[in-house]
Formats: structure tokens, sequence, C-alpha cells
């Protein structure tokens, strides 16, 4: 599947003709509960985000912050199932045109079955996956997979990346480069890491035709600075926060308060 084809990059690419950027809402399935998460992530759609990842709560997140990973224990504590996403993806894929992507640790994608999952989410109008714990030469049976049923595979890239490295994520990814603005876990931070500019110039540089950038970015002045070199802004902790102190409204209006920033 081309870059060209891909709903994602679409969505991306249809972003940037209309205003600046992009931005791409992050919200853990199952938080507080099922229902509200569905209604959460189609409020987050209305109210300007571009494209949707939805987490699968997972029990060892390494690369989660506090506020996500207590959203992720909430929803675990709840009953939480693969299942759950599956549907979560089919009730938000029908009621929003904005692409849903799934943000998952790979070992639930094997305990599920790697190409019963992506039939599973293909059906559901799921887009594709965001895999931030496996790297493209590791990825042979999901590059397989994901071709055959037109998934998105988004790989990350983070500052310490060599090189080779950026080539083969570069090649291998569709849909958008993760580009991971700085080293650690997600959470909010006063100001990004000069590191996530200087690491879109060179994922560029081996090809990376859309790079959208992650961890940290909390407000609309952050994704405003972000849209200067990369092609979208990754929001989650702030997103997570919103909707727990906030409920459904809350977010949707944190939402558009942060999606001011890329016009």
């Amino acid at each position: 599947m081309s870059a060209q084809d891909s709903r994602v990059a679409a969505a991306i690419r249809a972003a940037k003709t209309e205003r600046r950027g992009a931005l791409i809402g992050y919200l853990p399935v199952g938080f507080p509960d099922l229902d509200t998460s569905v209604e959460a992530a189609i409020a987050m759609a209305r109210s300007g985000a571009d494209v949707l990842e939805l987490g699968l709560p997972y029990s060892d997140p390494v690369m989660d912050g506090v506020v996500i990973q207590e959203a992720t224990q909430v929803a675990l504590a709840g009953g939480f199932r693969i299942a759950h996403a599956i549907e979560a993806v089919r009730r938000v894929a029908a009621a929003v045109d904005a692409p849903v992507l799934v943000m998952t640790y790979w070992n639930p994608v094997l305990q599920y079955g790697v190409e019963r999952f992506a039939r599973d989410l293909a059906e559901a109008g799921g887009a594709g996956l965001i895999t931030p714990d496996i790297t493209p030469d590791s990825a042979a049976e999901w590059i397989e997979v994901s071709e055959r049923f037109g998934l998105d595979r988004v790989f990350l890239a983070a500052p310490t990346s060599s090189d080779e490295r950026l080539e083969l994520v570069a090649q291998s990814t569709t849909g958008f480069v993760y580009t991971v603005s700085t080293m650690g876990i997600t959470g909010e931070r006063a100001s990004l890491d000069a590191a996530a500019r200087g690491l879109t110039e060179r994922l560029r540089a081996h090809g990376a035709d859309l790079a959208c950038v992650g961890i940290g970015i909390s407000n609309a002045e952050q994704v405003a600075t972000t849209l200067e070199y990369a092609d979208g802004a990754i929001v989650g902790t702030a997103f997570v926060r919103a909707l727990r102190d906030g409920g459904v409204d809350g977010l949707a209006a944190v939402v558009e308060e942060i999606a001011a920033g890329t016009r």
C-alpha cells in the first residue's frame, strides 16, 4: 500500500491543504469505560482531530507516562479485552470520517494472532496500527499482513536512531512516521526538545513522506511550533487528562483549544 492510497496520509494532506498541519489525538479504549471512550473519540474527531489514535490498554506500558498509565489501568481493571478495541474502532469509524489508528504494544497482537487482528481491524473500519515496540527489521509478518489487508503500519523514529534505522523506518512505514520528540515516556513538557526538528529533517532526507511529532505536545502553541517543520502533531496526555477531569464535554473543549494551533 503506497502512501498515496492511505486514508491516514490522505487525512494529513487534507489538513495541510486546509490549514498548516494535522492534529492526531490519542485516547485509550475503555477509559473510563468502553461506551465513554467511544463517545470521547467521536467528540475528539468532531472537535478538530484529523486522525484518531485509540490505545490498547496494556499491563506493561513502557512508553506511557503517569496520566496514560493510570487511565489504562482503569480500563484493565474494568475488564478490557482486545475485542472491545475492535468494537470501539467499529463504532467510531461508523460515526466520523477521521481515520482510526490503533496504538498497541506488539505482545497483545501476537497473543490475538497477527492475521486475525489485521482482519478484524480492517473489517471494523480501522486504518492501521502504531507499534511503538516493534521495529521494521523484526516485523516481516506484520508488513506482509498489513499489505494484504490494506492497513497502515506506523513505525517510530527517535532522536537516537541511526541513519540506517531511519532509512529502514522511512521505507517501511505507511501513513506517517511517528517522530518521537524527545527521549523518555509520554507526558506534557514545558518545552519540546529541539531534537524533534532535527529528527524530522533527517527523516525527510531518508525519504519519509509524512512525519508527525509526538510525546510532550500539550497546548496550541506547541502544536503551532511543531507544525512549522512537521506534517502533524500528536497529542495524548493532555486529552486523557481532559477526559479524566472534565468528561467528554471537557475533552471536546480542550481538543478545540489545541486544534487552534493547527491554523
